[in-house]
């Protein structure tokens, strides 16, 4: 990712959507000079494999859809400060695998010139029947397990160390109660009182 402002950060999309789900073309694009007003035209292009380019979507002050494979199943999700000029395809299907471009065309509004400044982003995107299991989910799954494993084994340990640590002072309770009740016989006779004549 890498920070183009204080309120921007560019990140890269999710290339693997479900059959069936709503997946979000995410493409972010930080203007260089966020407090210059500029006019902003985002074009969105998709090709299949092995096949041309085809103009699917554009946004310029307005959202226009074209008419194609994705008719009905596109959705705006930009931002007001066209930062975030995201769309949205609806109810993907196995034939919507391939690679989207995003083009984005800024053109700044200066006193004495008007520059424009041109950008593009590239999302191959993989639409599978149904989601795998996530690599990371798979690892947090593993660590819990070897976790549990631990403190289980922390506990019977523990509680080991604590019964052999009450026997013991149990057992030296017991052996100073015999000590102290155990008098020998000669301290017995020092123990008299002696008699006056």
């Amino acid at each position: 990712a890498g920070f183009c402002s204080a309120v921007c950060v560019e990140v890269p999309s999710e290339t693997e959507a479900v059959q069936g789900t709503d997946m979000k073309l995410l493409c972010i694009s930080c203007m260089k000079r966020e407090e210059v007003t500029a006019s902003t035209v985002v074009e969105w292009f998709y090709r299949p494999e092995g096949g041309k380019d085809e103009l699917i979507y554009k946004y310029r002050k307005m959202n226009h859809e074209f008419p194609g494979r994705f008719s009905g199943r596109l959705q705006w999700n930009g931002s007001k400060d066209m930062q975030d000029v995201s769309i949205t395809v609806l109810n993907v299907t196995l034939n919507d695998s391939g690679i989207y471009t995003c083009n984005i065309t800024r053109e700044f509004e200066f006193e004495i010139h008007r520059p424009i400044f041109t950008s593009s982003r590239l999302i191959h995107l993989t639409v599978v029947e149904e989601a795998g299991e996530d690599f990371t989910s798979v690892i947090s799954e593993i660590m819990m397990y070897i976790l549990l494993v631990f403190l289980t084994l922390w506990l019977l340990i523990e509680m080991v160390y604590c019964y052999r640590k009450v026997s013991k002072a149990e057992e030296a309770a017991q052996e100073n109660a015999t000590d102290y009740l155990a008098i020998p016989s000669e301290n017995k006779e020092n123990c008299a009182v002696p008699v006056e004549e």
